[in-house]
């Protein structure tokens, strides 16, 4: 098997294995994909400055996110159709986090159901919620994962519609993927992926297979969220969501400081900041250039975790060093998933440890809860260096 040094080999890998109607839905972003990039490259401009005269010998890295402990400061952020790039994958990435030591969420669009999940692990998990102008399909997934003994529900508020992704509609993706003579063209060429989704348990949204009549398929889907998505999600939607749901609640999707004091607000427990991967408004900015006025805007008085453009563990010392508590990412992941299965979930994961502790050291830093002022500062223009 080829040498793996960094999630960006797993990307690599992933693209390989993939048939490309897959890899893209799970690597692209909306429209002209300028907030996708922007997560990187913001990210990647930020600078750590090194303390070498430091004993940093003894380094801690544990973490407690909404309540669930985590070996290091990640959760295994929601991603949807997982188990599209994997037999029963969100299941095996499920099982790599617990056996890890760290958070895993289950997005509503899985191919895994809720009931899968919690089979497949004996641990509590996450359970991300899309939510839906019909309130009998959002009561039901909220009492599955309640059943389920999910420990946090991750509502996501950026979804009033979907997001353009010009890739997915232009290879008509669906679930199964649809026949079209390029998509076939595409699957014969990737026969492991092809063997591989044989032993899949689901073929479709396994969350949506007995509420709706329309989770067959990504076209379908996306008619049915047009018409169930609600421009009039506010506020007073989210409470009601709070009152439901009695357990945990993360409020994910949240780029601007009067989001943050409403979250607050309502009794959310935690949030993220989070623009969706650049999956929804292309031309938002980077999650990372938002982190520090809403972490400056809430004052302690909430957990604030960041989602967005993760793929070293020098990029989460940068985002807990901007205010955040703790991280999610999607992508590292599932590149994983994708190159390898559950055995490539464990490896991004880590990786991600191991560049955290070599960062860690570099940087003097013992506890990453005690990160002082101007470990991470904005990069200065060349010349001035």
């Amino acid at each position: 098997m080829s040498k793996v040094a960094s999630i960006f080999d797993l990307e690599c890998l992933a693209r390989e294995r993939l048939p490309g109607v897959v890899f893209d839905y799970i690597h692209g972003g909306s429209e002209q994909q300028l907030t996708v990039r922007r997560n990187l490259d913001d990210m990647r401009a930020l600078a750590l400055r090194q303390h070498s005269l430091r004993d940093v010998s003894h380094r801690d890295t544990g973490v407690k996110m909404a309540g669930d402990p985590a070996r290091i400061p990640l959760a295994l952020g929601p991603t949807g159709l997982a188990g599209l790039t994997w037999a029963n994958g969100e299941c095996e990435a499920a099982r790599a986090a617990v056996d890890f030591g760290v958070p895993f969420c289950l997005s509503t669009c899985s191919i895994n159901s809720i009931e899968d999940v919690a089979e497949a692990i004996d641990k509590p998990f996450w359970f991300q919620l899309y939510l839906m102008k019909d309130h009998k399909v959002n009561e039901s997934l909220m009492r599955r994962a309640h059943d389920a003994n999910c420990s946090a529900l991750v509502l996501t508020i950026d979804l009033h519609t979907q997001g353009k992704r010009w890739a997915d509609e232009k290879h008509g993706l669906a679930v199964p993927p649809r026949l079209t003579p390029a998509n076939i063209m595409q699957m014969v060429g990737h026969p492991r992926w092809l063997a591989n989704m044989a032993c899949s348990k689901r073929h479709t949204f396994g969350n949506f297979e007995h509420e709706i009549k329309e989770a067959g398929s990504i076209g379908s889907l996306s008619k049915w969220i047009d018409e169930q998505f609600d421009p009039s999600f506010d506020v007073n939607t989210a409470r009601w969501v709070r009152e439901k749901w009695q357990g945990k609640l993360i409020l994910k999707g949240v780029m601007n400081p009067d989001d943050a004091r409403t979250a607050i607000d309502i009794g959310a427990d935690a949030i993220i900041v989070s623009n969706h991967g650049g999956r929804q408004l292309d031309g938002a900015p980077s999650s990372i250039s938002v982190l520090p006025e809403i972490v400056d805007a809430v004052g302690g008085r909430i957990e604030v975790l960041f989602d967005g453009g993760i793929r070293t563990g020098g990029d989460i010392v940068k985002a807990i060093g901007l205010g955040a508590h703790a991280c999610l990412s999607g992508r590292a992941w599932l590149y994983g998933l994708a190159a390898r299965g559950r055995e490539g979930v464990a490896c991004a994961l880590t990786l991600l440890e191991q560049e955290l502790q070599d960062c860690m050291l570099l940087t003097g830093l013992d506890n990453l809860q005690r990160i002082e002022p101007g470990v991470v500062t904005a990069q200065p223009p060349l010349g001035r260096r």
